[in-house]
């Protein structure tokens, strides 16, 4: 039985860990080929590999995606390899937990470059690709705190936010071309980010969730591959809030 992505070719930015390792493993488990972009978690990188080669095929991708020249260099071996690009995910991302008294102005940068920049200059790199392919998708990972701020990590949810309007922007100015763009909005996930938490954080924070659990990196993964697949073609600019019910007011 073929999978929902079989023989589309993807790319996964920040795939080594939490929600993008686990975007990338359901990826390739649907049937698309992965490029697996990391920055310095080479050995988890070397891990996911694995599981993508078990299901389809992928490569490695290292690189900062705030670095124009290394984006560069990621997508000319990825189409070196596999010809094209029919999906980016901008999934890399940096959290410091830090208000604006706390902050400097090299945090606030190095946020917005990693969270905001990488994703303009990937998708403005593969868009001949993602037009060629006559269903490209491009998924960006905002969070819901793009709606509903923070009493910490200010420039974070700045970046975020902004993230959310370059979305909208794209989905307006590339869907006449024939590619979809979406953000997904992910609530409290088991990832490294809550992974300081004690114990008893954890559950009091599952109990403020309607649905009574903290999501997990597959809950997102298979946001991604609704978005990815024939299944979402007709969703554009669109940001989907995956988070148990947290966000409703």
């Amino acid at each position: 039985m073929k999978g929902k992505l079989e023989g589309k070719r993807a790319l996964v930015t920040g795939a080594s860990r939490g929600i993008g390792r686990g975007i990338a493993e359901k990826f390739a488990d649907e049937g698309a080929i992965v490029g697996i972009n990391y920055y310095n978690s080479e050995e988890k990188a070397h891990e996911l590999l694995e599981h993508v080669t078990s299901k389809s095929d992928g490569m490695l991708l290292q690189g900062d995606v705030s670095d124009e020249e290394d984006c560069e260099n990621m997508v000319e071996r990825f189409l070196e390899r596999f010809d094209s690009i029919d999906i980016l995910v901008n999934n890399a991302g940096i959290y410091y937990r830090k208000d604006l008294e706390e902050s400097d102005i090299e945090y606030y940068d190095r946020t917005m470059d990693v969270n905001v920049r990488g994703p303009f200059i990937l998708s403005k790199l593969c868009l001949p690709h993602l037009k060629y392919s006559g269903a490209g998708r491009i998924i960006n990972l905002s969070s819901q705190l793009a709606f509903r701020g923070s009493t910490h990590g200010t420039a974070y949810v700045t970046s975020k936010a902004a993230l959310v309007g370059l979305t909208r922007a794209l989905a307006l100015e590339l869907g006449p071309k024939g590619i979809t763009v979406n953000g997904i909005a992910p609530g409290t996930i088991d990832t490294d980010i809550i992974g300081s938490y004690s114990e008893e954080k954890i559950k009091q924070r599952a109990e403020k969730i309607p649905v009574k659990r903290i999501g997990e990196p597959k809950d997102i993964a298979n946001a991604a591959v609704f978005l990815a697949s024939d299944m979402g073609s007709y969703v554009n600019g669109d940001i989907l809030g995956v988070n148990g019910g947290s966000a409703l007011h």
